[in-house]
């Protein structure tokens, strides 16, 4: 009965396996433990006579199989649940597999009854959900409970079997068949409104199956181009915009798209994609090509067609028109403060072990003692915070000058109290927290110059902003809340409203990005949505870790730990080291595939643009 995981050189052959094992014991491998992602459920249908408790385990173990249809899995369901049970509208993760218990008797005083039909419950700790967008959503632990209950049905002349009659709608999966099944790709929308009269691409992350869905036969490129094409998830949508023309999709039959030996991929549309316009169908193109190498380096031309033949083309090279991150792309250089509260630059320090020196300037020349920077993305300007916390200056870092006035001053007694460190977006605006119990704001500096602009952030319910970290789309904010003593990660949404002289910004919809974490002391931004956030669960120990911009944990994962961090720095450039502060070794680097390694003994608060 027991569904089987095949692995190495089983029935799954896999590249590299030189021999087969032909000793050793039989054993079955638990479909919900940890494991390779190599590891493939086949679904078994339900054995003649099966007894309740095996049907319900059977249809539980079966979900998590690439069981074509779920044709097998249906076996376990009535004739009438068969045709209305909907697996593909949504999925709840659990921390484990689902526990069942019953059966429940519905009426201990009638035999018959019980003989003819029970209900098991199904409880778990739920920590996720995957809507029918394929959005995640991550959740802080709760209870799950649900009934499945099942009837003694006719199957054949003078035959009866249990079957399962009342079945949740989608799936349900314990954590580590959720990661094996699925995986978290980011398709790409236009960001509202222009950027230095360019577009902005802004990643809209998304769970697709690693391998073949199930219910659409799709491969995980063609499931996320179908993604992309049905527009951007809830969350995103009153931020962004998509190119494609409305009622655009794959052309009906479509379930396999891969690059030919020339690495151009082409994409079948159906007719509503013949009525863009040239400069659009590149937009469009765009979005595919940035969408589909986030899956693989090999697509090096996306053409899309049309009902009636080929629509535009863009190359790889011709990428970064549209690119995300267009305003620090290609900048290695990292900024800190050093003991004297002078602002200085690593130049060109791809490895992180540049020799510091001061930039140009008054904040280099350290008339006023800073003790936090933000860097412009076009390197071109920086905003300190002095060392008390209550001024926010602006200067430029290439040109020498006087330090003009503060733009912004705090009147909190205490310097905790005051500025939170600056940062930059992507359109040029510069933000910072005033964190004065009296008057708590979130400011924003249009072009980083001006009288600052208070932005609302409906949601709050009374926590208070300690520290914040822009996106470089300019459409998602990262945000510290602390209440209760306990301090959370929290994504919001950057609303613009109005005329685009003087709009009217708020950030909306704030979600808790890391809720296993209770206690979170460091964010940074690294890439197009993902954070490097340093915390603690409870009960826990520091640690440092990626968690994606939608909340869920990074397919990186756990970093390497490194001992009393007081706050990290990533690039936008994944291929850069990550920095860190920390108490006693100072500021440490972490490359790619490397260990921690000590870069300065002294200095603080480093940054990259951003």
């Amino acid at each position: 009965m027991r569904m089987t995981a095949l692995l190495g050189c089983g029935v799954v052959v896999l590249v590299g396996c030189g021999s087969m094992p032909v000793t050793g014991d039989v054993k079955a491998v638990d479909a919900s433990q940890p494991g390779d992602s190599q590891v493939q459920v086949y679904a078994v249908a339900p054995r003649d006579g099966a007894p309740p408790s095996e049907i319900v385990d059977g249809f539980l173990e079966s979900m998590t199989s690439d069981d074509p249809a779920f044709a097998t899995t249906r076996k376990y369901l009535s004739t009438d649940a068969r045709r209305t049970w909907q697996p593909g509208g949504s999925t709840t993760v659990l921390a484990q597999a689902p526990n069942r218990s019953g059966p429940l008797l519905h009426d201990e005083d009638n035999r018959t009854t019980r003989d003819r039909e029970t209900t098991y419950t199904l409880t778990g700790e739920k920590v996720a959900t995957v809507d029918a967008q394929s959005s995640y959503r991550p959740l802080a632990p709760t209870a799950y409970a649900q009934t499945l209950h099942l009837v003694l049905e006719q199957v054949a002349e003078g035959k009866k079997e249990w079957r399962i009659d009342v079945v949740p709608d989608g799936l349900v999966l314990g954590q580590s068949d959720f990661k094996r099944l699925y995986r978290s790709v980011n398709k790409y929308y236009y960001a509202t409104g222009s950027t230095n009269g360019r577009s902005t691409l802004v990643a809209d992350p998304v769970y697709v199956r690693n391998r073949t869905d199930p219910v659409t036969r799709m491969d995980t490129a063609t499931q996320t181009v179908r993604t992309l094409l049905a527009g951007p998830t809830n969350w995103l949508r009153p931020v962004v915009d998509s190119r494609f023309p409305t009622g655009t999709a794959l052309r009906k039959g479509v379930t396999a798209l891969a690059p030919d030996d020339q690495n151009v991929l082409k994409v079948p549309l159906n007719q509503k994609a013949d009525s863009a316009g040239r400069s659009a169908c590149r937009m469009m193109a765009a979005q595919v090509l940035f969408t589909l190498r986030d899956l693989t380096s090999a697509v090096e031309r996306v053409e899309l067609e049309g009902g009636d033949g080929r629509l535009c083309a863009l190359d790889a090279d011709d990428a970064p028109e549209f690119s995300v991150d267009h305003g620090s792309e290609g900048s290695d250089s990292q900024y800190l403060i050093n003991d004297k509260g002078q602002v200085e630059r690593i130049p060109g320090a791809t490895d992180g072990t540049g020799t510091p020196e001061p930039v140009t300037g008054p904040l280099g020349a350290g008339t006023v003692p800073m003790g936090s920077v933000g860097v412009a993305r076009d390197e071109e300007r920086a905003a300190a915070v002095s060392a008390s916390g209550q001024y926010l200056y602006v200067s430029s870092v290439e040109t020498e000058g006087e330090l003009a006035e503060p733009l912004v001053t705090s009147k909190a007694k205490k310097s905790a109290d005051r500025l939170s460190p600056p940062s930059w977006d992507g359109r040029g605006d510069l933000w910072v927290a005033d964190r004065d119990p009296a008057g708590p704001r979130l400011l924003r500096l249009a072009g980083g110059t001006g009288e600052p602009q208070e932005v609302r952030v409906p949601g709050l319910d009374d926590a208070r902003i300690e520290e914040l970290r822009m996106s470089a789309d300019g459409v998602r904010i990262a945000l510290l809340l602390t209440k209760d003593g306990r301090t959370t990660l929290n994504i919001g949404r950057v609303e613009r409203r109005g005329s685009s002289v003087a709009p009217e910004i708020s950030v909306e919809d704030l979600r808790q990005a890391a809720p296993q974490l209770t206690d979170v002391s460091a964010i940074s931004w690294s890439g197009r949505s993902r954070l490097v956030v340093v915390g603690k669960e409870e009960g826990g120990v520091q640690q440092v870790r990626y968690v994606q911009a939608d909340g869920s944990t990074s397919a990186s994962g756990a970093l390497p730990g490194v001992n009393q961090v007081q706050s990290v720095a990533a690039a936008d450039d994944e291929k850069l080291p990550l920095m860190a502060e920390t108490v006693g070794d100072g500021i440490v680097k972490l490359s790619p595939g490397d260990n921690w390694q000590t870069v300065l003994k002294k200095g603080k608060a480093l940054v990259y643009p951003g």
